[in-house]
């Protein structure tokens, strides 16, 4: 955890925002995997854990703004679970260590006044519901934070999420999207081990190989430090598919694949890096070109990073720098803002540039992903491939945001695109003969993670190989 001062902060920052009533901030329950006693790995809620920094699950605090009193609700393990689980601490000395004491009393008394058993909750929404007080609350993303808060305001479950705190989601994004200097510390901590486990996966990936094990060699490197995975492992030798969660595929000499993969840091930081491999070592000069254009455009858009730049424009960039070189290559044809305007560009660049990061790899989409990417400055596209932008609002200093262009050849798209009319969805812009000619090419996604600072950018971790020169270097050790 970080220092119990900080968490006191953050939450007096909270407060700040409210003049009277109930935040209300669930922490997780343990899900099942197939029946009750066998548990997924525990994964606290992250804006539980921005708040009150606590890992153990059935935790919920609660920030009393006409009290000026921070509450946690929970119990301790009974004798029945310390025999299975060993001794834990009390839930008194968890709820000192992040601050959540009563101002001017002893530490005992501040306990007792302000750690409280689970059912008691009930009782302290009924009261201050009785009074006419305000509960704010976030949208749950569980089923078992859907029923807690159901039971808790009479309703149904499917009434909980129009209940939810516009208020407080915005609040809690205004906090939690600028990153404290603590945060970064512990986020490049998380990119040190993530390098680790990039550079270990381009040395294994060679002709023979099945996926599964480059994979098995990247998830033991995070155990070798008693970390989990911010999200499943993509390794995938079809990179035309975005998200692969398919491992099975043998690699052969020639392939291109895709590994997007980061851990989690010890306190639930993110990181999110995707390098492409060449099976064998070697690019091909016809992967050389392309995986080029996708560099050049990443290297354009951390480039033009800085405070009040939208993302959505440097997304646009990105797309402009892509047009450009497949232009070249034959691929798209007149003039290149025409085809980043009318969106043909889509074709094989169908996602967003990329997201926010921090607790969560896209952080804080449990709280809407339009909420956290957009503003009143920007509204969200209806064209295909723009509008899967996760990530448009303007940049502020000390966001931390992905930044993750691709080229995509992906053969049901490109065969539904040049059959959509008499000559093809975009016809005038897209050379469909050179398309078909790419349909067995794969994908190419290059990622890092960045830093918005006060003049400009700053990619964070170690350098990770990511240029051809130096990828070919690592495969050759």
């Amino acid at each position: 955890m970080f220092e119990s001062v900080q968490y006191a902060r953050r939450r007096q920052k909270l407060r700040q925002q409210f003049s009277s009533g109930l935040l209300l901030i669930s922490g997780n329950a343990h899900a099942s995997m197939n029946y009750p006693h066998n548990n997924y790995p525990f994964r606290q809620d992250s804006s539980f854990s921005y708040f009150f920094g606590l890992n153990q699950p059935y935790l919920v605090g609660v920030i009393d703004i006409d009290g000026g009193l921070d509450l946690l609700f929970g119990d301790d393990p009974t004798i029945e679970e310390v025999v299975w689980t060993g001794q834990q601490p009390s839930l008194v000395a968890l709820a000192a260590s992040v601050g959540v004491v009563a101002p001017h009393t002893t530490l005992a008394d501040a306990a007792y006044a302000v750690v409280k058993p689970s059912h008691a909750l009930h009782a302290v929404i009924a009261e201050a519901r009785s009074n006419g007080r305000t509960i704010h609350y976030l949208p749950p993303y569980r089923g078992e934070s859907t029923l807690m808060l159901a039971g808790l305001f009479g309703c149904t479950p499917e009434q909980v999420d129009a209940g939810a705190s516009p208020g407080l989601i915005a609040a809690i994004i205004g906090l939690r999207e600028i990153k404290e200097p603590e945060e970064i510390a512990e986020m490049e901590r998380a990119l040190v081990i993530t390098k680790e486990m990039h550079i270990a996966a381009m040395q294994q990936s060679r002709p023979g190989v099945f996926e599964y094990q480059v994979v098995g060699t990247i998830e033991g490197i995070m155990r070798g430090y008693d970390l989990h995975g911010a999200y499943p492992v993509i390794f995938t030798r079809h990179g035309e598919i975005l998200h692969s969660r398919d491992h099975t595929q043998q690699l052969a000499a020639g392939d291109l694949v895709v590994n997007d993969s980061g851990v989690s840091s010890a306190l639930g930081y993110a990181s999110d890096i995707t390098r492409t491999i060449p099976v064998g070592g070697k690019f091909s000069p016809r992967q050389r070109a392309v995986y080029e254009i996708v560099l050049s455009a990443q290297m354009c858009a951390i480039a033009a990073i800085r405070p009040g730049v939208s993302y959505l424009a440097l997304h646009r960039l990105a797309a402009l720098e892509i047009v450009n070189g497949l232009s070249a290559l034959g691929l798209f044809k007149g003039d290149p803002q025409e085809v980043v305007d009318s969106g043909a560009y889509a074709i094989c660049f169908p996602h967003g540039l990329g997201h926010q990061i921090g607790l969560d790899v896209h952080d804080m989409e449990g709280l809407g992903e339009t909420a956290v990417g957009y503003d009143v400055t920007v509204t969200r596209s209806d064209l295909f491939g723009l509008r899967n932008l996760r990530m448009a609002k303007p940049l502020l200093a000390g966001m931390v945001v992905t930044v993750e262009p691709g080229i995509y050849f992906i053969p049901e798209l490109i065969k539904r695109w040049m059959t959509n009319g008499d000559k093809g969805l975009h016809a005038d812009l897209i050379n469909y003969d050179r398309f078909v000619e790419y349909m067995d090419f794969g994908g190419i996604r290059i990622e890092d993670n960045v830093l918005v600072t006060l003049t400009g950018s700053r990619v964070l971790g170690p350098a990770i190989p990511k240029t051809c020169e130096e990828v070919e270097a690592v495969m050759a050790m």
